[in-house]
C-alpha cells in the first residue's frame, strides 16, 4: 500500500508531491482519476493545478467525478486525505470539507511566501507543532480566498476545525497578512474528522530542503 497522489487533466504539482513524499520516506504513487483508487490506499493526497481548467469554477468539474466518491469512501473509513491549492477547492466542492474558495481579493494569480498561525495542534497535520506556532508555505493560487456563511463559521471555529490562519512573522492575525482576502483569515481546514484537511498553501512546496524553507515536511508526515 502508499499514498495515492490523484491526477486529474490540468494537475501541475502531482509530481511535487510525490518528490516531497519521498523524501520522507514515504511511499506514494500517482493514480489517474479515471482508473479509481487502489484498494486500501494508506493516505490521499489531492494535489494543486488547473483540474479542467477550472472551468464553471476552480474544483467544480473534478469534484463531480467518480474517483472521489471513492476518496469521500476512503475518507469515511478512516484514510488521511489531504487537499492542496486545487485540491482544497475540489474537496469543498466534493463536501469533504465546507466552505468555498473563490476570486482572490486581487482578481489576481498570486504566487509568494506567507506565514500561517497553526490554530489546531491536535491533528495527524499538525502534531508536530504548537497551538500558536508559526510556520512559512508558498501560496500560487487566483481563486484561494475562503468565503462561507457567519454561522456555519461560527460553527467550524467552534469546533476547532480551523486548521491554519494567515499570519504576519510575529503570529499576528491581521488584514495585511491575509494574502487573498479569506474569511478570518482562513488558509486550511479540517473535514468532519481530523484526518482530512484542505489548505490553499503548498507544503510539498516547502518540503525539500536544497530550494528553500521545509516547514511543510511536518504537515506530510501525517502520511508516515
Amino acid at each position: 500500500m502508499s499514498v495515492a497522489v490523484i491526477r486529474f487533466g490540468g494537475s501541475n504539482c502531482d509530481r511535487d508531491a510525490v518528490r516531497a513524499l519521498e523524501h520522507l520516506g514515504i511511499e506514494c504513487e500517482i493514480v489517474w482519476h479515471a482508473d479509481g483508487l487502489p484498494a486500501d490506499p494508506d493516505g490521499i493526497v489531492i494535489p494543486g493545478g488547473f483540474s479542467y481548467g477550472d472551468y464553471l469554477r476552480a474544483g467544480a468539474m473534478a469534484a463531480r467525478t467518480p474517483v472521489l466518491d471513492d476518496v469521500r469512501a476512503a475518507a469515511d473509513s478512516g484514510t488521511p486525505v489531504l487537499g492542496v491549492c486545487n485540491g482544497a477547492q475540489i474537496g469543498s466542492e466534493s463536501g469533504l470539507t465546507p466552505g468555498a474558495f473563490t476570486t482572490n481579493r486581487s482578481a489576481r494569480f498570486q504566487c509568494e511566501p506567507v506565514y500561517l498561525r497553526v490554530e489546531n495542534a491536535e491533528t495527524p497535520w499538525t502534531a508536530a507543532y504548537d497551538e500558536g506556532d508559526v510556520i512559512e508555505i508558498p501560496i500560487a493560487h487566483g481563486e484561494g480566498r475562503f468565503e462561507i456563511d457567519d454561522d456555519r463559521l461560527a460553527t467550524l471555529e467552534a469546533d476547532d476545525r480551523v486548521l491554519f490562519r494567515y499570519c504576519d512573522a510575529d503570529g499576528e492575525v491581521t488584514d495585511a497578512a491575509n494574502p487573498n482576502g479569506s474569511k478570518h483569515n482562513v488558509a486550511g481546514v479540517l473535514g468532519e474528522n481530523d484526518h482530512v484537511a484542505v489548505l490553499m498553501p503548498h507544503p510539498e512546496r516547502a518540503s525539500l530542503p536544497d530550494i528553500g524553507p521545509t516547514d511543510g515536511q511536518e504537515i506530510l508526515r501525517a502520511f508516515e
